[in-house]
């Protein structure tokens, strides 16, 4: 070798690695340069978020240093971790699958919508998929290449139709798999489960799952947590279940599961929660006694009998037992919840008997004491008076005896007392004035005694009492009407004494008065007859004595007995009706000349007569002087009243938006020809301006009723209503004063003066849409009028939640609180009942009444027994128009059953696409009724029992918008600046489809090449 030649082999042997290496180092760039882009695509999908987890994510920053990424040595992206991030949007799984090493995709808990894309089956190394808790549309794909996966979670993210149980038969290396609450089609239970053996986490709850749980199910024996509740299973538990020995949660409940539990069951000692409840399953309980490590047992809505097993006291981790409506007799174990932070306990509806167990609340942790309905015997436990974390205490129709632990009453906590049907005596004591939390006290049917205490009415939450059927007596407390929150009193059968009290008038939410059957004496107030909310007044068999008091007569009552009293004089002509008949009866002294059990008022005795002619006389000539008198006052009222009404300095008017019109034009209209609807607050008026211009007015009077500003009535009873209906007018002018939105009904001005109140509105002429769809004013709507009404007010409400720099709570949404304009556009209305959300999360109001806000029919169902709202409580109303909207009905039917709703009717019926296709309004054209099922899922989301699990008004309008119905149109209304979508990507012939419904459209199908298809922006239906 010549040395010319040495180095050049040298050369060309080091230039080889030389060579690798610099392709290596490419490849790797190259790889980083495709993970970046695709991260800032990612990015890109979710511009609409109100996010900061992106501010990170910049071109200048490397994509291994992101909020969430994480990237292996070789700087390829191994995981997304954006779970609770406030990601909304549309996942774009075909870009996001391009990531080679990806293993873990977490964006559970976010906002994310539409339908996943196929291209998720290309992920093919994840082993972490997590989507859980968004609002999906659609099925979900084949996941058949995802063999890698360990974790699979999609549960509460709005999918539907079939899954794909078959893509789990190569997932054999799944541990965790959570697929519930999705509104699966019905299929029996997913053999395909049975060959994960690795699993040791199974969460199929509320996914239609049918037939019987297979005996392989003990094949899954490393599992810890079984949970198939809200099912359609049925027959026994199977046998097998027995061998899952490491499980600590197994969730049955809401099924249709029968027997008993199995042999052995008592083997799965390390069960720390079960729950069977709402099943049809019997026998007794005798399996659970050796499962020492139970912290919950929940079985109620059951058929077991026999009796609690005593082992049930020494358990040293139990805190939650809940057996009610079962068939179980005997003691229940003395020890129960000695030697632990016992939470609760529910037996009632049950044969069980004995004593009540005296040690549950040593810890002082207890919260609710649930025993009515059974057989128990002897007397409260004296220290629970001291178990200051009570809130409920029921131990209605028992045996019980003896006199109540004086500190019961006055428990800082609780909520609900009641004992009725026992035979407990003694009194009420004062401590009663320390519960402060106190709304229900029910002692009825007792041997209670003695005066009602005074300091009753410093339990200032009450709002309702019940003591009747006792021997309580002396007198009614004269200060009872500071009860603000009271709305039913029952006093009767007692030994009460002494005259009503004056105060209850101040009661403005009382719906029923009850004081029959007592000695009471004197004059029937005459504030009875202004409480606005009274329903049922009954104050027969006591000693009342005078006149029957004319306010009386503005009461609407379904209820009303004055019988076998001492009241005399006429009976006001206004209650002379056949549906109070019996009410008079036993007061001798009454006449009447409508009734005719009734001796006449005018009598035949001449000495009544000669009295009577005289008594005409007197009160002639004393009219004639009062009429000429009120003739000359009248005349010089109506020019005070004309001065005053054009007196600027009578009027404060508030504007809120630019008017061009003053508080004479409004006044001036205020007329009964003008009149164009009532509300329980005051009047509603069209005014015409002379320009053409229509307006609304609401007309709320401030202290007095019917719209007389001359009565001079000055009861506490009047300040009272002047007090709520002050409160709803501030509560609607706060609100929509600050309110700028196309889908929320616009304020222009208020006007107010020391009497009345008034607020101008734009005027929507096309009435509510529950005129629209229910009343004698209904009017065909087609798919696409409702779909368009749906969204923007769906708009509207999403503004209120979450474009408010303060969210407001609107607590009565309905379709009659949704207005129309000549285009039947949307606007939210009436917001007297909302409620302004601070910045801690509470809602702001002025009232505590525990009255219920809303329309029957329209209430969440957490609101019955919490009273308390949020922007879920709006969701679920909404929900509820959605189904008016889709099926036509109201949202109570006959044909729903008795106390059943429009919720409960399409809950029941989404089981089948046929059924749903069967509850859409036979109006809706038959190509749209596809478009209606979409947004009829959407409100059965909205109705979702747990607020949880309902999707927020933001997730509710893109979910909408996703369902958008598409419609062939002709490309001539491109010039309306419409966007469209294609059905096809032929190049060709394209299919086009409005998106912007708000006119008629002819079927037309057309050509374009793809040039025309970029240049309108179309996208696949």
């Amino acid at each position: 070798m010549s040395a010319a030649e040495f180095p050049r082999r040298i050369t060309s042997r080091v230039s080889l690695p030389i060579l690798f290496l610099f392709f290596f180092f490419s490849l790797f760039s190259v790889t980083q340069s495709d993970d970046l882009g695709i991260l800032m695509e990612f990015k890109d999908a979710f511009k609409k978020s109100n996010t900061h987890v992106f501010d990170s994510w910049t071109p200048n920053n490397h994509h291994c240093n992101f909020t969430g990424v994480s990237c292996n040595s070789g700087g390829s992206v191994i995981s997304i971790e954006l779970g609770n991030s406030n990601l909304l949007g549309v996942l774009p799984a075909d870009s996001l699958c391009q990531l080679q090493s990806l293993q873990k995709l977490n964006l559970g808990s976010n906002f994310l919508y539409g339908n996943i894309a196929d291209g998720v089956r290309n992920c093919s190394n994840l082993r972490y998929l997590d989507l859980e808790s968004n609002s999906f549309s659609g099925g979900v794909p084949d996941l058949s290449n995802l063999n890698q996966l360990e974790l699979l979670v999609l549960n509460n993210s709005g999918f539907t139709g079939p899954f794909p149980w078959s893509s789990l038969a190569n997932m054999t290396n799944l541990v965790v798999l959570s697929l519930g609450d999705n509104i699966f089609d019905r299929a029996p239970f997913p053999m395909e489960v049975l060959k994960l053996e690795k699993l040791y986490w199974l969460y199929l709850t509320n996914c239609s799952i049918e037939g019987k749980i297979p005996n392989g199910i003990g094949n899954l024996t490393q599992l810890i947590d079984l949970e198939l509740s809200f099912n359609y299973l049925s027959g026994e538990i199977p046998a097998e279940i027995v061998k899952l020995t490491k499980l600590r949660q197994l969730e049955l409940w809401k099924n249709e599961l029968t027997g008993k539990f199995p042999p052995g069951f008592g083997n799965l000692t390390n069960l720390n929660f079960l729950d069977a409840s709402v099943n049809q399953l019997e026998g007794d309980l005798s399996e659970l006694r050796s499962l020492t490590q139970l912290v919950s047992i929940q079985l109620y809505y059951n058929q077991f009998s026999g009796g609690v097993p005593e082992e049930f006291g020494d358990f040293k981790h139990l805190v939650n037992l809940s057996l009610y409506s079962n068939q179980l007799t005997g003691v229940l174990p003395q020890k129960l919840g000695s030697s632990v932070d016992f939470d609760y306990i529910d037996v009632s509806e049950n044969y069980l008997t004995g004593p009540i167990p005296p040690e549950m609340c040593k810890n002082g942790k207890m919260k609710k004491l649930l025993m009515l309905q059974n057989k128990f015997t002897g007397e409260i436990p004296a220290n629970y008076a001291n178990c200051t974390s009570l809130v409920r205490f029921r131990v209605n129709n028992n045996s019980l005896s003896g006199i109540v632990p004086a500190g019961l009453w006055g428990l800082p906590n609780i909520y609900n007392i009641d004992l009725t049907m026992n035979q407990f005596e003694g009194t009420v004591t004062s401590d009663i004035a320390n519960a402060k939390s106190l709304a229900q006290l029910s002692l009825g049917s007792n041997r209670f005694s003695g005066n009602l205490p005074s300091e009753i009415t410093e339990a200032s939450s009450l709002g309702s009492i019940d003591l009747s059927s006792n021997q309580f007596s002396g007198e009614i407390p004269s200060s009872i009407g500071a009860l603000r929150n009271l709305n039913r009193l029952y006093l009767q059968n007692n030994q009460f004494s002494g005259s009503i009290p004056v105060s209850l008038g101040s009661c403005e939410p009382l719906n029923e008065i009850n004081l029959a059957g007592n000695s009471l004496s004197g004059s029937i107030p005459p504030s009875l007859g202004s409480l606005p909310a009274l329903n049922s007044l009954n104050l027969s068999d006591n000693k009342l004595s005078g006149l029957i008091p004319s306010s009386l007569s503005s009461a609407k009552l379904s209820l009303f007995d004055l019988s076998n009293n001492d009241l005399s004089g006429p009976i006001p002509q206004s209650l002379s009706i056949e549906a109070y008949n019996g009410s008079f009866a036993g007061n001798p002294g009454l006449c009447s000349s409508v009734i005719n059990n009734f001796r006449h008022c005018s009598s035949d005795s001449g000495k009544v007569a000669i009295g009577t002619i005289i008594s005409c006389l007197v009160v002639g000539v004393a009219v004639l002087i009062v009429s000429v008198g009120c003739f000359i006052f009248l005349k010089k009222q109506q020019k005070e009243d004309q001065d005053r009404t054009l007196s600027m300095d009578s009027w404060d008017v508030k504007s809120f938006h630019l008017v061009s019109f003053n508080e004479h034009d409004i006044l001036d209209s205020i007329k009964q020809e003008n009149l164009i609807g009532k509300g329980g607050s005051g009047n509603v008026y069209r005014v015409v301006l002379d320009d053409g211009r229509k307006l609304a007015v609401k007309h709320i009077w401030n202290n007095t009723e019917s719209g007389d500003r001359r009565s001079s009535r000055s009861s506490t009873a009047m300040l009272m209503r002047r007090s709520g209906y002050e409160k709803e007018f501030e509560a609607e002018v706060a609100t929509l004063s600050s309110i700028r939105h196309v889908n929320v009904v616009k304020l222009y001005c208020s006007i107010t003066s020391e009497d009345s109140s008034l607020l101008v509105y734009e005027y929507l002429p096309n009435g509510s849409l529950w005129d629209r769809l229910h009343t004698c004013r209904k009017a065909e709507l087609d798919w696409e009028a409702r779909y368009e009404i749906a969204v923007g007010a769906a708009k509207g409400l999403e503004y209120l939640h979450h474009g408010c720099e303060r969210p407001v709570i609107h607590r009565d949404v309905k379709s009659s609180n949704i207005l129309l304009d000549e285009f039947l556009k949307p606007r939210i209305a009436d917001f007297g009942l909302a409620k302004i959300v601070q910045a801690s999360g509470a809602a702001k109001d002025s009232s505590s009444t525990p009255v219920i806000a809303g329309t029957h029919g329209y209430i969440a169902p957490e609101y019955a027994y919490t009273c308390k709202v949020n922007e879920k409580s709006d969701v679920y109303s909404f929900g509820v128009v959605l189904m008016e909207l889709v099926t036509g009905k109201r949202p109570l039917e006959p044909e729903f059953g008795e106390n059943k709703d429009i919720v409960y009717w399409v809950s029941g019926r989404v089981g089948s696409r046929d059924s749903l296709m069967e509850m859409v309004d036979p109006s809706i054209s038959e190509e749209y009724k596809e478009d209606a099922v979409k947004v009829l899922r959407i409100g059965t989301l909205c109705t979702a029992r747990l607020p949880a699990l309902r999707p927020s008004m933001r997730t509710v309008v893109q979910m909408l918008e996703d369902a958008e119905p598409c419609k062939l149109i002709s490309i001539a209304v491109t010039k309306e600046n419409d966007q469209y979508c294609s059905s096809t990507t032929n190049t060709t012939t394209t299919t086009l489809f409005s998106k912007n419904n708000s006119s008629k459209k002819e079927r037309v199908i057309v050509d374009l090449d793809v040039e025309d298809e970029e240049k309108l922006g179309c996208r696949s239906p």
